[in-house]
């Protein structure tokens, strides 16, 4: 009786229980292998941001570089809405040449910036700005300002991976036929 009581204890012990598991990544977190993989595409590690969206999630797919080396992410919620991040180098002045707004107004620590159906939370942190942008009536003002305040640098470190992929060495050896290498194997081969 004494073994089965001890039986029981194990597999129950061994068995997963969805209620127990904890999640790795806390929200508004990014994991490392996305990390990773915004690093690899050629995002500099130190424009790599997160923020908390009130409603919205990350949409794992979006995350990778913008321009030469900034960051960009989508958040997404019900019925289609989306929130697009950006972080990328400059001031306040080549951040807005990008999209020219209809009416910008300074809202705090940041800008907030309107047009086409569209609204903005731009802000400048030392040589980079962060840029928040939804549409009018799927995610309001509020929402916007309170998650560009709140963006926060990612922690992780690049884990041991190859750099950013350059351009293809050009090769002396390949024919313009198919392909194959050129060896010059002598007679017979």
């Amino acid at each position: 009786m004494t073994f089965l009581g001890l039986a029981i204890v194990f597999i129950a012990k061994l068995t997963p229980r969805k209620a127990s598991r904890v999640r790795r990544d806390a929200p508004g977190s990014l994991s490392q292998e996305l990390f990773d993989r915004a690093v690899r595409q050629g995002t500099a590690p130190d424009l790599i941001y997160v923020v908390d969206v009130r409603g919205y999630e990350l949409v794992e797919q979006s995350v990778g570089v913008i321009n030469d080396e900034g960051f960009g992410a989508n958040y997404s919620a019900g019925g289609g809405r989306l929130v697009q991040l950006r972080i990328d180098r400059g001031t306040l002045t080549a951040a807005a040449r990008t999209e020219p707004p209809k009416r910008c107004e300074k809202d705090g620590a940041g800008w907030y910036r309107t047009g086409d159906g569209r609204h903005e939370y731009l802000a400048i942190r030392d040589d980079h700005h962060i840029r928040l942008t939804g549409h009018v009536g799927e995610v309001d003002r509020a929402t916007l300002k309170a998650a560009v305040a709140e963006a926060r640098p990612a922690t992780n470190v690049p884990s041991a991976m190859p750099p950013p992929s350059r351009p293809p060495v050009r090769r002396g050896d390949l024919p313009t036929g198919d392909g194959a290498p050129i060896r010059h194997t002598g007679r017979g081969g």
